[in-house]
């Protein structure tokens, strides 16, 4: 019995993490009201969960918070971007269903361009903040490797996509969901991201101890 109440029992651990996840996914469903926000809560979210939920280092506010605020202008100005292109493309997709009635062969070409044009867009969401929280790079070359990353693995990206419309639609029907939601996405989504992540990394100069690196991500 006294085994089962030990902190290094896996149950407490898994205990914990999903703590941790609930925590950090109420965190960033907050810091995404403002929506200026969103880039760099998103970004952060990845890095936190990803390094303390999976590797099992650090805390997860503290590294949720570093990250946030270590990529919040490029994050805040990709968020805006995208945050409009979705905007837009919603006028855009509502266009061409009202003209299906009128006119269906020009509703449904307007629909499908649209709607090719929207999986590249959400193809590009998926990437840009994860890759932002690893990557060291400018909002341009954040949006080509974001491209190149989405369309070179491309299953993985089918994949991904899936398990965030899995997500909304678990949440639509068990809306306390929500509360967890982001940080359950962006863990099963790490482990495509990650299997991607490696293949652009730099090999590991040798263990942190010596280099005075922290390569957590190369494990």
């Amino acid at each position: 019995m006294s085994s089962f109440f030990n902190l290094e029992n896996p149950v407490f651990q898994l205990l914990a993490k999903v703590c941790d996840m609930l925590f950090v996914s109420i965190v960033y469903i907050t810091l995404c009201l403002p929506i200026v926000t969103i880039g760099p809560a998103s970004t952060a979210l990845y890095y936190a969960v990803v390094k303390v939920i999976r590797r099992e280092r650090g805390y997860i506010f503290k590294e949720f918070f570093r990250s946030f605020k270590l990529n919040f202008k490029r994050g805040a100005i990709i968020g805006i971007l995208l945050t409009l292109a979705y905007i837009v493309l919603g006028f855009d997709l509502l266009y061409a269903w009202g003209l299906t009635e009128p006119d269906s062969s020009k509703g449904s070409l307007l629909m499908g361009i649209f709607l090719g044009i929207a999986f590249l867009v959400v193809s590009f969401s998926i990437y840009v903040f994860p890759i932002l929280s690893r990557f060291d790079m400018t909002v341009k070359q954040l949006f080509k490797a974001a491209v190149y990353m989405s369309m070179r693995h491309v299953h993985f990206t089918i994949l991904m996509i899936v398990v965030n419309v899995a997500a909304v639609v678990i949440v639509i029907f068990f809306f306390p969901f929500i509360f967890i939601a982001p940080a359950t996405v962006a863990l099963v989504n790490s482990f495509m991201m990650e299997r991607i992540f490696k293949k652009y990394m730099p090999k590991s100069e040798g263990p942190g101890e010596e280099t005075g690196k922290d390569e957590w991500y190369l494990e």
